[in-house]
């Protein structure tokens, strides 16, 4: 008589034990599960659009934005690469090069970083449609220790950990270099707080160069796993899409972009479901475009099997309450 409630109890536990196990056992998102699901050609802009060489993901706009290597400025676009608007970069007592504007990353908000290759620079600014930036006047920050021109192989791409509050950031090559740092742009003009977790990073994940990475702890799904501290790392010259644990430098998983375009494709970044955005430059065809890559839809038996056990855990409960 006393034996039901104990019972119930005991299933309850356990059902919600196998849930917490299942979650912390998600270690990897699986990149060879994943298809291309967007391929969108975006605006030219009078030029600003032609060179789309970095992206970044804003939560809070439900937008992407993404610059190009001739450093004209930065475009916001909805996620099937529709253009919602568009702001002009001015690079006057810069010292900048050649505005080499190769990585970017959303704080949210419309509050982005993005990072001139060659001095190695980060600058910290507000996205205003039609507006124009004067980026000598914003908060900024060295990567490295020397804002001395690394030539056309500095940092390709940087990515902001939102858990965290660190930047992770690629050198595209002699040495390629994953990098963590802090950035702290309140302070303004001081050299980063970086640490390089791994040189010869090319030869070390087998790509031959780095060109992007991208945090994967904003995806909603991945939060308290082992899966959640993982980055995507992007490589143009090898073609491929890579799944990195940090801490080991171990490669968990792969995508071969051979088949998605002849385009040299730049970018990476993620949203909150998973789905992942790359950007490729024009190379000699009359758009930039957007490639989207998407997770597996949930095979019919797997939604069978939750619902289940969700019947099973609504019985539970209506026994505990009887």
């Amino acid at each position: 008589m006393h034996k039901t409630p104990f019972i119930a109890s005991a299933l309850f536990v356990a059902l919600t034990s196998l849930a917490v196990g299942s979650a912390q056992a998600v270690s990897s998102i699986n990149l060879n599960s994943y298809q291309v699901t967007g391929n969108y050609a975006l605006d030219t802009l009078n030029e600003m659009g032609l060179e789309a060489s970095a992206v970044a993901y804003d939560r809070d706009r439900g937008s992407l934005f993404f610059v190009g290597d001739e450093g004209m400025g930065v475009v916001e676009i909805s996620r099937t690469g529709q253009t919602l608007g568009s702001m002009a970069f001015d690079w006057t007592d810069t010292g900048s090069s050649n505005n080499d504007s190769e990585g970017l990353t959303s704080l949210g908000n419309g509050v982005l970083v993005v990072v001139d290759e060659r001095p190695q620079i980060a600058y910290q600014f507000s996205f205003v449609s039609s507006g124009s930036v004067a980026l000598n006047n914003q908060p900024k920050v060295a990567i490295t220790g020397s804002t001395a021109s690394v030539g056309n192989v500095g940092t390709e791409g940087i990515s902001y950990d939102p858990v965290s509050g660190k930047f992770y950031s690629v050198k595209q090559d002699n040495p390629a270099q994953l990098r963590v740092s802090t950035l702290n742009f309140a302070l303004g003009g001081v050299t980063a707080s970086t640490t390089t977790l791994f040189s010869d990073a090319s030869a070390l994940f087998g790509l031959n160069s780095l060109s992007d990475v991208q945090t994967l702890s904003p995806v909603d799904a991945l939060a308290g796993t082992a899966a959640a501290d993982n980055l995507l790392i992007l490589s143009l010259d090898s073609k491929k899409l890579i799944e990195l644990d940090p801490s080991t430098g171990d490669t968990l998983s792969a995508f071969d972009l051979t088949g998605v375009t002849s385009q040299a494709i730049e970018g990476v970044t993620v949203d909150e479901l998973g789905r992942i955005y790359l950007v490729a430059e024009d190379s000699g065809t009359p758009n930039s475009r957007l490639f989207v890559l998407s997770p597996p839809i949930p095979e019919p038996e797997t939604y069978a099997l939750m619902l289940a056990g969700l019947g099973l855990v609504g019985f539970v409960a209506r026994r505990r309450k009887n």
